[in-house]
């Protein structure tokens, strides 16, 4: 430990300041830990990289001081520490032109840096320091002075200018949150499912316990024979891929002369507890290409995946093809894994402890709670999806805005325990889909080299919830033609990206090599939507055109219930 012996006259005492840095990390290690949490932290701590940093740590906390005592004495100042790049917790004029604030915000990310660093130097293996990397992260983003009242210069100004009158509102909106159970990301009076989402026309044509088919009216005189079957993700609404109109992907489709058929997966409750991953493939995707068929008339499907729903698309696929059913012309995963090597920091909540207590409570039956699987994705952006609603909602007491993406991502949706405790083994732990024979699904084994339909792949540049480079490794694991687009921007906003706003870029080239970076080294920026993209791609497997039909389903397949179906308006608030 280093001593205060170089401290500027004046300055707090920097003791406190490792020994709790020392304490932070020895908690960490702890919890991320396999049984050896002692031995971790003595070796990670006592290694000489890690006492090369406290030293650092102890002179930059000096040359702050010194620093800000210069610049109350007039002279020539410079900081010692700055945000990133687009770091907007300090962007208040306060945290630059006031000195306290300034010095505060400045102490903090040192502190922040020197923990970062500090996981970094532990000698540790590289699970356990992916894992104290995540946990630093979120600890330090909570600590920061901008999340509290007394320390937020905007918060402290605004409850001045409104008489209190913030303090009362952001009191308000927080016992208003506790009692709905999660922060509010959006103004939800705003959207109604069925009013301004979801709201492309069509009808419910079939449902059973596990979901509803959508099938969407006509948008124009002509449709191309080979109809487009969308598989949403599971663990959301399906509604991402049919927002507000000018946001909708499935209404852009369907005015490219599709005919569109969406699964809409129930929201399970305790009725649905028993549920396995083999009933959503039988049930779900394959009773929904089983009835596009029917419909049509069409022997021949386009199939697209998004997200987990490309992951179950992915194994109906492998189980067609071990039953040598020929039923896909095409198939487009948007962000999906098949390949399961690198999770990304979702890796952190998985490991083989954790897959064992999910299979000892959920395996034989129950439901994983939507909400808990909100806040994890949450945490992976915890800046933007929690600590910035703190700050607004609760310290400024303002009203969230109206942004319909963030109403989706607040309308959660449960798991059946056993699909839950399933997929996590065998495609997040175990990572078993990739490999052919590894696993079983309705009683075939698993081979995804048998896909030999033309694939369209999208992955996002920045996803957190799937790297662009597992997804990428899709082409490599099916056998047909392979398309790569990689979008700007994140796991959602980087799909639904409409080609009218004319937003963002995107990267192709023709070539799939082994290595993704080999890839991208050669890949051409193009400015705009992928969905253009994808729309010349997808037109030369319609199949020729016919008249549009002047009613939705058939004779067998007769309209239940106007779109968007009752199973995507059960919330489980």
């Amino acid at each position: 430990m280093s001593s205060d012996a170089d401290v500027p006259a004046g300055a707090p005492p920097l003791a406190p300041f490792l020994q709790a840095g020392e304490a932070l990390l020895q908690g960490f290690l702890t919890a991320a830990g396999d049984g050896r949490s002692a031995e971790l932290a003595r070796l990670a701590l006592g290694s000489n990289r890690v006492a090369a940093l406290q030293r650092d740590y102890v002179r930059d906390l000096s040359e702050l001081w010194a620093a800000t005592l210069r610049r109350q004495q007039g002279s020539e100042y410079a900081p010692v520490a700055a945000p990133e790049p687009g770091d907007r917790r300090f962007a208040a004029a306060e945290w630059r032109d006031n000195p306290y604030f300034d010095y505060l915000k400045q102490q903090y990310l040192l502190g922040a840096r020197f923990v970062a660093a500090t996981v970094e130097a532990a000698e540790v293996d590289e699970p356990t320091r992916q894992k104290l990397r995540f946990f630093a992260r979120q600890y330090a983003d909570m600590l920061c002075p901008a999340n509290f009242a007394a320390t937020n210069p905007d918060a402290i100004r605004t409850a001045v200018d409104s008489n209190g009158e913030t303090l009362a509102r952001g009191i308000k909106n927080l016992i208003g949150d506790v009692e709905r159970g999660r922060i509010s990301q959006t103004n939800e009076a705003a959207f109604e499912v069925g009013r301004n989402l979801a709201v492309t026309p069509g009808a419910v044509i079939f449902e059973n316990e596990v979901m509803q088919l959508i099938q969407y009216q006509p948008a124009t005189p002509k449709v191309r024979k080979r109809p487009l079957v969308m598989v949403p993700p599971c663990i959301n609404k399906y509604y991402i891929l049919d927002l507000s109109p000018e946001n909708s992907f499935v209404r852009h489709a369907v005015e490219q002369g599709n005919t569109v058929f969406m699964v809409s997966w129930r929201n399970p409750t305790a009725g649905q507890g028993h549920l396995r991953w083999d009933d959503y493939l039988e049930h779900g995707v394959l009773q929904a290409m089983r009835i596009a068929r029917e419909v049509t008339r069409s022997g021949r499907l386009n199939m697209l995946g998004f997200c987990v729903g490309g992951t179950l698309l992915g194994g109906a696929l492998g189980v067609l093809a071990a039953r040598g059913a020929d039923w896909v012309e095409s198939v487009t995963f948007l962000t999906t894994m098949l390949d399961f090597h690198d999770v990304g920091e979702i890796g952190v909540f998985v490991d083989d402890a954790s897959v064992k207590a999910a299979e000892a409570t959920l395996g034989g039956g129950g439901i994983k709670s939507g909400r808990d699987l909100a806040q994890v994705f949450n945490t992976l952006r915890a800046n933007d999806l929690v600590w910035s609603y703190v700050v607004n909602n609760y310290l400024k007491g303002k009203s969230p805005e109206a942004f319909d993406i963030l109403y989706w991502n607040g309308d959660s949706t449960n798991l059946p325990g056993p699909f839950f405790a399933w997929y996590l083994r065998q495609a997040y732990l175990e990572n078993n889909l990739k490999v052919p024979g590894k696993t079983r699904m309705l009683g075939v084994d698993l081979d995804l080299g048998r896909i030999r339909a033309p694939v369209y792949v999208l992955a996002t540049r920045e996803d957190h919830i799937v790297p662009w480079k597992s997804a990428y490794r899709t082409t490599q694991l099916v056998s047909g033609d392979r398309r790569f687009v990689l979008g700007a921007s994140g796991h959602i906003a980087g799909v639904i990206n409409p080609a009218a706003k004319n937003r963002r870029s995107y990267w192709t080239q023709d070539a799939t090599p082994a290595d993704a970076g080999e890839w991208l080294a050669t890949a051409t920026e193009r400015p705009g939507s992928w969905w253009r993209d994808w729309d010349a791609w997808l037109a030369s497997f319609g199949g020729g055109e016919k008249a549009a039909p002047k009613r939705l389903g058939n004779a067998k397949r007769k309209p239940i219930e106007d779109a968007p179906g009752r199973y995507v308006k059960q919330r489980i608030d």
